[in-house]
């Protein structure tokens, strides 16, 4: 009997603690960037294991994912590359503003063929009979596309370049037009290129002519998880996240 009653203790001890840890365990919905996989992967695999949350991931282009917040999608945080798509959300009261934080930046380069690519020594290039077809981001509406058209504006390269132009649905597929040899070359961001083992770099295009490149993350307004999605949000801005934010090529602000 001794040992029966015993064993109903230890049970129930077992139960108590099973339960407590389901109690404590969340999962939240992060909608970002297809800039930021890699990077956000990784992070959550380490966040998880020290947390016991769950993260899983929405990922593409920025104004995709907007729009589908705003058409009610269920996500807890949304991380955008680019401000301005934060800041429909925000103006439409989707997002808790006080949590918004600008945490990363990036630059921009071309893209070539890894193998027997285009010759590109300046974005001029771009203008010339070396490409007939150049690969971006859709430029009226995802952030890299928007970057990569208002940088080409200031060089006063638009007008050259936009009858080549092949709008993509987001940086990644950009990045795949040039892998698959359906572009010449393509405007990506840094960490893109550094990514793809079937591209090279040609060109990087310099901070100071470039649009400033600005990825801002707040927590959703319609999150049923605000206190999990706050806590992953405030590890994003942990050093243990930095780190790898960098070792991705990530410029941490």
């Amino acid at each position: 009997m001794f040992w029966l009653k015993k064993y109903i203790a230890i049970c129930s001890v077992a139960v108590a603690l099973t339960l407590t840890a389901t109690t404590r365990a969340a999962e939240i919905t992060v909608f970002a960037a297809a800039s930021l996989s890699e990077s956000l992967k990784a992070i959550a695999s380490d966040y998880q294991k020290s947390s016991g949350d769950k993260v899983n991931f929405n990922l593409g282009a920025s104004s995709l994912l907007a729009r589908q917040i705003e058409e009610g999608a269920p996500a807890d945080l949304f991380f955008s590359a680019d401000e301005a798509k934060m800041d429909g959300l925000e103006k439409k009261g989707l997002i808790h503003k006080e949590t918004r934080k600008s945490l990363l930046s990036n630059s921009l380069v071309i893209v070539v063929a890894a193998e027997q690519g285009a010759n590109i020594t300046a974005a001029s290039d771009l203008a010339t009979g070396k490409i007939k077809h150049l690969a971006l981001a859709e430029p009226s509406s995802v952030p890299a596309g928007i970057y990569a058209k208002e940088y080409l504006q200031k060089q006063k390269l638009w007008t050259a370049v936009e009858s080549k132009v092949i709008p993509t649905e987001n940086v990644r597929a950009a990045l795949a037009a040039v892998e698959s040899g359906n572009a010449d070359a393509g405007i990506v961001y840094k960490t893109d290129a550094a990514i793809s083992k079937k591209v090279k770099v040609a060109f990087e295009i310099p901070r100071n002519d470039a649009p400033a490149i600005s990825y801002p993350v707040a927590v959703v307004k319609g999150s049923k998880n605000l206190s999990a999605a706050q806590k992953f949000m405030d590890y994003l801005e942990s050093e243990p996240a930095a780190k790898v934010f960098r070792q991705f090529g990530f410029m941490v602000k």
